[in-house]
């Protein structure tokens, strides 16, 4: 008896160290690299390999992608979970949006942008030459991309932004070439989305600037932002105007719902809980924000509208206490980088937010994008 006690002690004692060393050996298996922000987003470092996940923004218990990023020039592990491969840095890319295209430029990465969509769009000076001299290949416009060009170059990777419904994006999704799905612009604030540079650093073997990047992001937005907490001032603030036959207004968790929020303001359109824009009648806003204290517009044209101009553009226009008061901003996006700054430096934005909804917070008026209307 005393000896069977004394190995079922051993044995016990064996399968303790044993359970430990296992439990010890998956911890070491994969590290999850923390995302503060990020809700879309997961990343998993494993020995051989990084582990990337997107969640599904329009349905949050499912996955929109998942990457499995292994380094071009190691030899190809076994056992690989399923995902879409992904071979790290990527060398060769098609580029849908003139948001990434500046991304990963400002990341170091340009010679990696093997082809563009939406050509028209783009402001980089360096991306201008290198498309007027075919170091770029021009693929056309995104909703019908020319399939020939791009098989042609034969890119490694494809990044566009996902729509809901998208049906894999149809032709494009044939050609076997791994589609990177962007969805930073599903997020639900704007430090969320700025936090995707850390996946798309990975990508173009660029994780150490990222990393610094989003540092110093993050540092002036929470800065800003804790300035302009606890005002007892709050203005109400509406954004853009009608295109078409509909007003897209920021969603109550939408990026730019939340800047406005973080700047010390009031989105009168918070109650619809969405993530992205929401597509509204005019006569709906007019209904629901006409005392508006801040109006912001984005435009694109030749010369500078005027206030005049702006009232012309629509018959509501005119009615919103913004317009009445003179308290509109406006953005020429031909000749300001708005769209490719604002999605990854939000901290540049919400200085101007705050700057035109609280001028009492600084001695000077800071305009990176805004100035106010004539």
């Amino acid at each position: 008896m005393r000896i069977f006690l004394t190995l079922l002690t051993v044995v016990a004692f064996l399968a303790s160290c044993r359970g430990s060393h296992a439990s010890s050996s998956a911890e070491e298996e994969n590290k999850i690299v923390p995302l503060k922000y990020a809700e879309n987003l997961t990343i998993k470092e494993f020995p051989d390999y990084t582990e990337v996940t997107v969640r599904n923004p329009w349905d949050t218990l499912k996955t929109l992608q998942k990457y499995i990023l292994v380094e071009r020039d190691s030899a190809m592990p076994k056992n690989l979970p399923q995902g879409t491969l992904v071979k790290i840095p990527v060398t060769n890319a098609v580029v849908y949006s003139t948001v990434h295209n500046s991304l990963i430029s400002e990341l170091g990465a340009m010679d990696a942008i093997g082809g563009i969509c939406n050509s028209k769009y783009v402001n980089g000076e360096e991306l201008k030459v290198r498309l007027a001299s075919g170091k770029i290949v021009d693929c056309g416009v995104s909703l019908s991309p020319d399939l020939e060009k791009i098989i042609k170059l034969n890119p490694q990777v494809i990044m566009l932004s996902p729509f809901e419904n998208n049906d894999k994006y149809a032709k494009v999704g044939e050609l076997g070439i791994p589609i990177i799905e962007c969805a930073d612009y599903m997020e639900t604030s704007a430090l969320g989305r700025a936090e995707w540079v850390r996946f798309y650093g990975l990508l173009f073997g660029k994780q150490d600037v990222a990393d610094k990047m989003f540092a110093a992001t993050e540092s002036n937005y929470l800065k800003l932002k804790e300035m302009a907490t606890g005002l007892a001032m709050k203005p109400k603030v509406i954004i853009d105007q009608r295109y078409g036959q509909v007003w897209n207004v920021p969603g109550g968790v939408s990026t730019m719902g939340r800047l406005i929020e973080d700047a010390g303001g009031i989105n009168p359109f918070a109650s619809y809980k969405q993530s992205g824009s929401v597509p509204l009648a005019p006569e709906k806003v007019l209904a629901e924000a006409h005392d508006a204290d801040i109006w912001f517009v984005r435009y694109n044209q030749e010369k500078e509208k005027s206030m005049k101009e702006l009232g012309n553009d629509a018959p509501v226009n005119s009615q919103f206490k913004a317009y009445k008061e003179g308290r509109v901003y406006g953005c020429n996006t031909r000749y300001v980088d708005f769209y490719e700054e604002t999605p990854f430096h939000p901290d540049r934005l919400l200085e101007d937010m705050i700057s035109a909804m609280h001028p009492e917070l600084s001695n000077h008026a800071t305009h990176h994008y805004y100035h106010r209307m004539q």
